[in-house]
């Protein structure tokens, strides 16, 4: 633990909690950055009674507020609490730059642990990777089954024209990392332009659901909270859920940098699984599944094409990092097979 990190002057934080919220803790704090997020700053702070919240703050020297909202994690994280959804409780938000240069949130910290690798998981046994399985699926139901109304969230994003809105988006972001030609993600773009599929009833979409995107408690086995919602939005539910395909069982052979293939494990139930139970919980229509499917694909593809881009460029650094182009290729012909119907 420590007291001085980048990113969080402690003293100013607690000075702030002190003052905004009495009582709430017991000097003096002590914090470490949590390891794994891709982007926001995390951080696990604790108190001298031994409380543990967690503190989250946009990347150091960050421009575009837009693009790291923390009142707008904020406000999906409030909204969620009373539902079946398991969230962080949002404990505090501020929105003053002068405090720590930046606006930031304090939640509680939730139970349980990042599944991210296979080592992580092999505790479960096969009838507790089963039951991960299907509570991982019956979470995505139930926020999808949120009424954004009901719960404040009825303005939270623009529902109409939803995924013509993200296919553009993504093609925009391919444009702006373009350092070598990338023909067969031009390819999966254009096939998936010529028939975007209109969505159905809009939902609360998390925008980046994944297994590694909870924390799994046990004891009794469950997840803990959903994290991460920095991109949640109102949209088409079959976002999440294409997605989540892909990142279940369609990056098997790709690339350990990207995936471990956790969900190839003996018990965890397969994509097929997966989507069936969905179907059981929800009224939405998957009749245009794959075309979803496909979308995960050309949108991982070019996340990793701009990780490509800024690793050539000097920056970014890390292990793995110059691999990472060599799966931009077999990503869109996965999503190009979707289309086809491989499912």
């Amino acid at each position: 633990m420590s007291t001085d990190l980048p990113g969080l002057d402690l003293a100013a934080a607690e000075s702030h909690l002190r003052r905004e919220r009495p009582g709430l803790i017991t000097a003096p704090l002590t914090a470490e950055l949590i390891a794994g997020g891709r982007s926001n700053l995390t951080y696990l702070v604790t108190d001298a009674a031994g409380t543990e919240w967690v503190l989250r703050r946009p990347p150091l020297g960050h421009v575009l507020a837009t693009a790291h909202d923390m009142a707008r994690e904020f406000r999906v994280i409030s909204a969620l609490g009373a539902t079946p959804v398991p969230v962080p409780h949002a404990e505090l938000l501020c929105t003053d730059p002068d405090v720590l240069g930046a606006p930031f949130y304090l939640m509680e910290r939730a139970a349980g642990t990042v599944i991210r690798r296979r080592e992580h998981a092999a505790g479960l046994g096969e009838n507790g990777a089963r039951e991960l399985s299907n509570q991982l699926i019956d979470v995505l139901a139930d926020l999808h089954a949120v009424d954004p109304e009901s719960v404040g969230l009825g303005d939270f994003g623009r529902p109409e024209g939803f995924m013509a809105r993200q296919l553009s988006r993504w093609r925009k972001q391919l444009d702006a990392s373009r350092s070598r030609p990338v023909p067969e993600l031009d390819a999966l773009s254009e096939r998936l332009g010529a028939d975007v599929p209109d969505s159905g009833r809009p939902a609360i979409v998390h925008g980046d659901y994944r297994l590694d995107n909870v924390l799994v408690a046990t004891d009794p086995l469950r997840i803990g909270a959903v994290l991460d919602w920095e991109m949640a939005t109102l949209g088409d539910p079959l976002a999440d859920l294409g997605l989540l395909v892909v990142y279940w069982e369609r990056l098997a052979g790709i690339g350990d940098a990207i995936a471990d293939d956790v969900s190839g494990m003996p018990g965890f139930r397969s994509a097929a699984e997966l989507v069936a139970r969905y179907a059981e919980r929800s009224d939405v229509d998957l009749g245009r599944l794959s075309w979803y499917v496909a979308f995960g694909h050309f949108k991982l593809g070019v996340i990793i094409e701009g990780i490509h881009y800024r690793h050539t460029q000097g920056k970014t650094v890390g292990a793995g990092f110059e691999l990472l182009g060599r799966m931009v290729g077999p990503l869109a012909k996965g999503g190009i097979a979707a289309l086809e119907g491989e499912l």
